[in-house]
């Protein structure tokens, strides 16, 4: 799907919108439209390094212009204090989103199309710059501002570092002498490099600014590329860590021809959907690519949101099914499900992969539960049950095990079969928030989603066992006991909707949306009118345009804008603030509910119309933010992109196909 902003399109907001492009190794290059960064963590190479582990900005941008005698066109801007460069601002005529994000400049009889391209498998961005207009011959003069450093660091002006700067037939070999790898900057066209060394300072990020962290950075610069240009002609600049090999033309025909290929494979799965439908799955699908990498190691991972976080497990597991099983991608999440499987602890999967050579955190209740059904939807999405069987049951085994006997935070099941997590202090589930060390949204004890799980997943394990000829009776009454206990703990009968959260306090009647997962998940535990009744009550009050929130607006705990520092972020976070990733459970359970399926289907495709159409030219470009405020006009916060909030929107859209199978 193509996505087309115009001069006056863009002129709303343009500084505010970003672009991604992702290598699908972690790394990335992403800026605002207007090329002007406005976090720390924007950059045009940025790398998943394994030595120092991590992602790293290395080239944070260019300052790239076409100049002739008597006029200069800048392709790229800064924010200093109290000024922005250059005066006035970029004249970008056009931005479109095609394979790759493409930007049309004009200004003073200068003309220039900019077009970036991450190559996939490589930490190698391409850049084409097409001389449109130009009346006499001139110059591409590219300044390259180097950072070298943490994606979550910011740069600081040090005279006694020592960069090396070799220059190259076609280009520059870069390294400072602090354990870096070094860079090339090459070129198709030969120009020359003056070298004029120098720290510019006060570079100012206002998203940053606007978090409550740091904002301002400085940034090395070597000199200044200038290449000899004229009207029509085509100039390739390449930014990678790895020495000039093939011609920068053939490898970016290379990438744009996988690229039409996987969009024409995509293309292929998707009749039966209106044409609106097939190209929002178009976009949510190369969106979705962005997600899948392979970390330093080799292993398949999956980024939970950009731009800065990592691979998380309930992250990765709820956006396994929709970033790989409802793709067809079967091998490729069933890989990622065994490399979660064998980290397995007591019961426990680790909360995140920690990117540097710490332990990983194994802090969180629901994540094993997730992986009970991530298996499911392998097997619905047409995975082997005999390589289930080899691959992932055991697995399973021992997570049933090891929470029946108990295991860290005090997480037991009690005598009434219900699944306990831990104390006061703890945050053990989804809701995790915390600020000045106390979690905001305190669920200790018995989380509803939680239970829902739980018994979802006991389901699921005694569906094996009979099915691997396991049987196991004991376990068969504790579902029943389970299920039973589960509608006399939490279901609030003169409100008609499921407490979020029991304790020896009582039962919180917060309503919130995690009780939708005891309606959507494969094995419910609540009677045919329940469901019904929590599904209508999370419609009325926690239902938006842009997800669900994350609590009714009427609690006095209710927080309806989501912004500022990290402890106002947090204290707003799940309290009342708006997640797209929810529509899928929400979906799901409106379906399983329905009295007119159909009906409810054409409800579910509009409100997934109105989302996209708002999010395809929304803060991320062709993506799907992580959050919004939960009042209106529900502006979007947080990750520019977030894996599960693609991952449910495509899952959704499968369950909503004209006629059976995955697209």
């Amino acid at each position: 799907m193509e996505i087309v902003l115009t001069k006056a399109e863009l002129n709303e907001g343009t500084c505010s919108r970003e672009w991604l492009e992702t290598n699908g190794l972690g790394g990335y290059a992403s800026s605002t439209l207007e090329m002007c960064h406005r976090r720390k963590y924007h950059g045009l190479l940025v790398a998943n390094l394994q030595d120092p582990p991590g992602r790293h900005v290395l080239i944070s941008k260019f300052e790239d212009s076409i100049r002739t005698p008597d006029s200069e066109l800048f392709l790229s801007a800064h924010q200093y204090p109290g000024q922005s460069f250059p005066p006035g601002g970029l004249d970008l005529q056009e931005f479109r989103q095609e394979l790759y994000p493409i930007f049309h400049y004009e200004q003073n009889g200068l003309g220039a199309i900019k077009s970036l391209l991450a190559i996939y498998g490589q930490d190698t961005v391409l850049i084409r710059y097409e001389i449109l207009k130009m009346t006499f011959p001139g110059l591409l003069r590219l300044r390259p501002f180097l950072a070298f450093r943490g994606y979550h660091k910011l740069a600081r002006e040090n005279s006694a570092l020592v960069w090396k700067v070799d220059a190259l037939k076609k280009g520059l070999r870069i390294e400072p002498d602090s354990g870096m790898p070094p860079v090339f900057i090459t070129t198709s066209i030969r120009g020359e490099f003056h070298p004029a060394p120098g720290w510019y300072n006060n570079f100012e990020y206002h998203e940053e600014r606007d978090r409550g962290y740091d904002w301002r950075e400085d940034l090395y610069q070597p000199g200044v590329m200038e290449i000899p240009v004229s009207r029509g002609d085509v100039v390739f600049v390449s930014l990678s860590l790895a020495p000039p090999g093939d011609e920068l033309v053939e490898q970016w025909r290379r990438e744009e021809s996988r690229r039409e290929e996987a969009a024409s494979r995509v293309a292929l799965n998707l009749s039966g959907y209106d044409q609106e439908d097939r190209d929002n799955l178009s976009m949510l699908t190369r969106a979705a690519e962005q997600f899948l990498i392979r970390a330093p190691g080799g292993r398949a991972a999956i980024i939970a949101g950009y731009h800065w976080f990592t691979d998380w497990g309930r992250d990765s597991l709820i956006s396994l099914p929709g970033l790989t099983f409802c793709q067809g991608r079967i091998e490729e999440g069933l890989e990622i499900l065994v490399h979660l499987g064998r980290h397995e602890k007591e019961g426990l999967l680790p909360n995140y992969f920690s990117e540097d050579k710490s332990e990983n955190p194994y802090n969180t209740v629901d994540s094993s539960l997730w992986f009970f059904w991530a298996c499911q939807q392998f097997l619905q999405s047409g995975g082997s049950r005999e390589t289930l069987k080899t691959e992932l049951w055991p697995v399973l085994k021992r997570i049933i095990r090891a929470l029946m006997a108990g295991t860290s935070y005090d997480i037991h099941v009690n005598q009434e079969g219900l699944l306990h997590a831990g104390g006061r202090d703890t945050h053990l589930t989804w809701m995790d928030a915390c600020v000045g060390g106390i979690p905001v949204t305190p669920r200790w004890g018995y989380p509803v989603e939680i239970n829902a799980l739980w018994y979802n997943a006991l389901g699921f394990y005694l569906e094996l066992a009979d099915n691997f000829g396991k049987e196991d009776h004991s376990l068969k009454g504790l579902f029943t006991l389970a299920g039973r206990s589960f509608r006399e703990t939490f279901w609030l009968g003169d409100l008609g909707y499921l407490g979020d959260v029991y304790n020896e306090e009582g039962l919180d009647p917060a309503l919130r949306p995690n009780q939708l997962l005891a309606v959507s998940l494969p094995y419910s535990p609540l009677d045919r009118e329940q469901a019904k009744s929590v599904v209508a009550a999370v419609r009325k009050e926690l239902l938006t345009p842009v997800g669900l929130r994350t609590l009714a607006p009427g609690s006095p705990s209710y927080r309806g804008f989501y912004g500022g520092d990290q402890a106002t972020r947090d204290a707003a976070y799940h309290q009342g603030t708006v997640w797209p990733w929810l529509l899928g459970p929400f979906g799901e359970a409106s379906l399983r509910v329905s009295e007119d399926l159909q009906e409810t289907k054409t409800f579910l495709l509009a409100l997934l119309r109105q989302l996209l159409r708002q999010e395809r030219c929304g803060a991320g470009i062709g993506t799907i933010s992580e959050v919004f405020s939960g009042d209106p006009p529900h502006r979007p916060q947080g990750c520019i992109s977030q894996a599960w909030s693609l991952a449910e929107i495509i899952r959704l859209y499968g369950l909503l196909k004209p006629e059976p199978g995955s697209f």
